[in-house]
């Protein structure tokens, strides 16, 4: 691709393909209420209608459903030991990815993911996907290198032929940038030399306290002659000048009792904003601690928090604190409990690599790079990463949670930013945007973690008491 000219031809040919569909692909297997649990299991999701059939019984949908979020899931390809079976070649899309790997483009990253909903899955419910091909790109120059986003749209029927949904999914086909050529590998080098945290300074006496950090525990010093709870940890008991103590751990529950937002001046070694709190310990201690997992306007005094932990050198570990996971809603919203420009809770979500991977199984994603810390390191990723169809499923679960059980989903909405590596937080916030005539409410969210935003997007939903709600939980009732 030397010349503009050879630029432009290449993305014609590719284009030539553009409006064409693939043969209709039906899933390997029904909607079942197995595949649901492990969904639910590695998503966190406790609405007792995806999983109980007993409530689900008293329910609104008359029996269990589906997570929305699931609807391409079912037809994914799974795991194929032994070799990729060879792709569809009626497929429009396999031509055009087969086409930019033979010309460079080989690398590969979802950016959009666009699911509408037509009804609530149910058990037994047999799809068929279809496949058209909506766009090929101009070549771009991205953050991760230079290539063609390509957009496609599946519909799916069921097994009457009855459209049950569609989603529209953008990918990145690119080449990435040599370090030399001053991409996103040169970036990473600089990440990796990033200077350490200050190292703590303590001696003996306190070991213990330490020792107990590297053990993922947060220890209090409790004198032994009153129980007298200390922080930080002293020679003796204040009130009583008693010398013998052992120690309680923290449950890792707390509250923001007041904070700082440090700007000036910068260390190197940390991020800035850098918030440093004065958390409050359920055991009733106070102690000085990093606030992460969110910007310093979203802080609030008497917020709850949790404890987590990082380590900042081979042998210490550091406590820090985040936004506590919001309760689920009891009882389920109904249109009359919501008004435009209502907030969502924060919610910050721990990105464990158990996350990362159960996450990608249970959505039946079993690219390499979603699990496998050296494939994906040699595809040019520092680490294994979040797929997409699991930030579907928590930005699904965030906001059921908060609207209760009873929600439905008429579509999500998402784009990618910033990818979820292990050992990080992302924090959700939102807030209802528009509300329709139909009682339609319009979700606007952002996931941000510490590198930036990883998810933006939207998300409309129906509640009790809306004409929209009424109007999906009829659509079920004709399947």
């Amino acid at each position: 691709m030397d010349t503009a000219q050879t630029k432009t031809e290449f993305v014609g040919h590719l284009r030539t393909h553009v409006g064409a569909s693939g043969t209709p692909r039906v899933a390997r297997d029904p909607v079942n209420e197995p595949s649901i649990r492990n969904w639910c299991d590695a998503m966190s999701e406790a609405n007792p209608y995806f999983t109980d059939p007993a409530a689900a019984a008293g329910g609104p949908h008359g029996g269990v459903i589906a997570p929305a979020a699931m609807l391409n899931v079912w037809s994914m390809a799974g795991l194929h030991l032994g070799g990729t079976p060879p792709r569809d070649p009626n497929e429009p899309r396999v031509g055009v990815y087969q086409q930019l790997d033979a010309a460079g483009f080989s690398s590969v990253v979802a950016t959009n993911s666009d699911l509408y909903f037509d009804r609530c899955l149910r058990p037994g419910d047999l799809l068929t996907d279809t496949t058209r091909l909506l766009d090929v790109s101009e070549e771009k120059t991205t953050r991760l290198g230079t290539g063609h986003f390509v957009t496609t749209e599946a519909s799916y029927v069921d097994q009457y032929d009855r459209p049950v949904g569609s989603m529209r999914f953008r990918i990145l086909k690119y080449t990435k940038p040599t370090p030399a050529e001053g991409g996103d590998a040169a970036d990473e080098s600089s990440a990796d030399e990033r200077k350490p945290r200050p190292r703590p300074r303590f001696n003996q006496d306190q070991a213990w306290f330490w020792e107990g950090l590297r053990a993922r525990e947060l220890r209090i010093q409790r004198f032994t002659d009153d129980g007298s709870l200390v922080h930080p940890p002293a020679n003796a008991n204040p009130k009583t000048q008693h010398m013998e103590y052992d120690w309680v751990v923290a449950s890792g529950k707390a509250t923001l009792y007041s904070f700082t937002v440090a700007h000036y001046p910068q260390v190197p070694s940390f991020d800035y904003p850098h918030v440093v709190g004065l958390v409050e310990l359920e055991e009733g201690v106070r102690i000085v601690s990093p606030i992460v997992g969110c910007t310093p306007d979203q802080l609030e005094i008497g917020m709850p928090l949790e404890l987590s932990f990082v380590d900042t050198h081979e042998d210490v570990t550091v406590h820090q604190f985040h936004p506590a996971a919001p309760p689920r809603c009891e009882k389920s919203l109904t249109a009359a409990d919501v008004s435009a420009g209502d907030r969502l809770p924060l919610c910050a979500i721990a990105l464990t690599p158990l996350l990362i991977v159960s996450t990608a199984i249970a959505t039946r994603d079993f690219q390499e790079v979603h699990h496998d810390f050296a494939e994906a390191q040699r595809r040019g990723s520092p680490d294994i990463f979040m797929n997409i169809l699991t930030t579907n499923g928590v930005v699904a679960r965030w906001i059921g949670d908060w609207a209760g059980d009873d929600v439905v989903f008429r579509n999500i909405k998402i784009g990618l930013g910033a990818p979820n590596y292990p050992g990080d937080i992302m924090t959700m916030s939102g807030a209802v945007s528009e509300i329709a005539d139909d009682g339609t409410l319009t979700i606007g969210f952002v996931g941000r973690n510490s590198i930036g935003a990883h998810v933006t997007g939207t998300a409309d939903i129906a509640l009790p008491g809306s004409s929209a709600y009424a109007e999906m939980l009829a659509a079920g009732e004709r399947a």
